[in-house]
């Protein structure tokens, strides 16, 4: 750690691990839920628990992003950060507003929009802290130097703060409120946050490989060109069955199809540089985390998105099991491992713990990311069956559900996997345990 302020991104961090866990922990309830329907009917319904588990994740990766634009940016900028005063306000006004949120949540008071449930108070507060961070972070680059990573981390952070104003949109006609919910949820996920994860993969690259600063920038340029050119126009693949003009299914399938190219674009950027790189970096569980981010992210985002993007295809599958295992995998894959790789470079610098012990960092990536996969796998046996039956067969859609019982049981084995993976990460950062460095054998004089 270079600079005084980076030391802002601790909390940061160690918040977005805090809400980390409470969000696995929902979701393995919901999972719970789905096996033993009647679980905690009247005291916490099955929707709070699905909207405690969405809007913990949202918020969390949130707070990883904003912790690593505190950290990389010194670096990048070669300066302090211009207020961290201002940083720490930003962090309170994010966590009264969580806990706002919850709580509301927890009185039945929501908005009824899918991760826009909050309070309209609570999307001001957010709106006030976006607008703090983006003054914040950007007078602290314009003031030092540039650079590619920079530049970008800085666009795709304006660009989803610009979009919240969407969230305060609710119009009465049901397809124009789809229309605008989908500018915040799909231009968040499929393009904004895409230019902050290239963005920061590229800084870790940098740093974990040791392969010159040009090469990375002209790989990020190019990624961030193929997200912005497919993911705008490829919103349309939501727009096929809203009322919207059938255009949009042409448009939203030709698009959506080209998500895949960035998503291939980052995988492979980030083997090619490990390949190339000279520098053979200390803390190898952050490389793991990285390549891991960007392969997973391939295969979430990418090819299980593929499966069900076309709009010949969506017409049948759209709602069904498939799409919570493309959004499962490719929300792990393309910002949980991408944060968790982050934390996993920073923490132990922030702690002054390097070298580290990673055994634990190491095996909680590999039971989070197995039980992933599984689940992903699961949910898509699940929404194959379920397709055929409700929207081929027409079954009920309750009597389809009962025949998905013992996929539901599997998934929650694979929930289970993935919340204790992720309390072994949380551990493994919380108490990080220095590296034991065996001495080598005494010298024998005269040799």
């Amino acid at each position: 750690m270079k600079y005084q302020s980076q030391k802002v991104a601790y909390a940061y961090f160690m918040v977005a691990m805090g809400l980390f866990a409470i969000q696995v922990l929902g979701g393995l309830l919901a999972g719970w839920i789905y096996v033993w329907p009647n679980t905690l009917s009247e005291l916490l319904p099955f929707n709070i628990v699905r909207m405690l588990h969405t809007n913990a994740l949202v918020v969390w990766l949130l707070l990883g992003f904003f912790g690593a634009a505190y950290y990389l940016i010194p670096e990048e900028s070669e300066r302090e950060i211009f207020s961290v005063r201002l940083a720490y306000i930003q962090l309170a006004i994010l966590v009264v507003g969580t806990l706002g949120a919850v709580v509301s949540y927890l009185a039945g008071i929501h908005g009824g929009r899918e991760f826009l449930e909050q309070p309209l108070w609570v999307k001001f507060g957010i709106l006030v802290a976006a607008v703090i961070f983006l003054v914040n972070i950007s007078l602290t680059v314009l003031a030092g130097r540039k650079t590619a990573i920079t530049n970008i981390l800085l666009m795709g952070l304006w660009l989803l703060s610009l979009l919240w104003i969407f969230a305060f949109i609710n119009p009465d006609n049901l397809s124009l409120d789809k229309m605008y919910w989908w500018f915040v949820v799909h231009l968040w996920v499929e393009a904004t946050w895409e230019l902050v994860m290239a963005a920061i993969l590229g800084y870790l690259m940098l740093k974990l490989t040791g392969v010159d600063r040009e090469v990375v920038e002209k790989w990020l340029y190019v990624i961030v060109a193929l997200a912005l050119f497919s993911g705008i126009l490829g919103t349309g693949h939501h727009f096929f069955w809203i009322g919207t003009p059938g255009y949009w299914q042409w448009i939203g399938s030709i698009f959506s199809t080209l998500e895949v190219i960035p998503f291939f674009a980052m995988m492979s950027f980030a083997f090619i540089m490990v390949w190339k790189g000279r520098k053979n970096h200390p803390n190898k569980a952050a490389l793991l985390w990285s390549l891991g981010s960007s392969t997973v992210a391939f295969f979430g985002a990418g090819v299980w998105g593929f499966l069900h993007t076309l709009h010949g295809v969506n017409f049948y599958t759209h709602g069904t099991q498939i799409t919570a295992a493309h959004g499962h995998l490719a929300f792990f894959g393309a910002y949980v491992a991408l944060n968790l790789a982050m934390f996993t470079y920073a923490m132990p610098q922030l702690r002054n713990r390097d070298p580290y012990n990673q055994v634990l960092n190491m095996a909680s990536f590999w039971l989070m990311t197995g039980g992933m996969a599984f689940m992903t796998f699961v949910l898509t046996f699940a929404g194959t069956i379920q397709t055929h039956m409700q929207r081929i067969v027409g079954d009920y859609y309750m009597d389809v559900q009962d025949q998905l019982g013992i996929f539901y049981l599997m998934r929650l084995g694979s929930g289970v996997a993935v919340v204790l993976g992720a309390l072994v990460f949380i551990y493994s950062m919380v108490v990080i345990r220095r590296e034991v460095i065996k001495p080598g054998p005494a010298a024998v004089p005269g040799e």
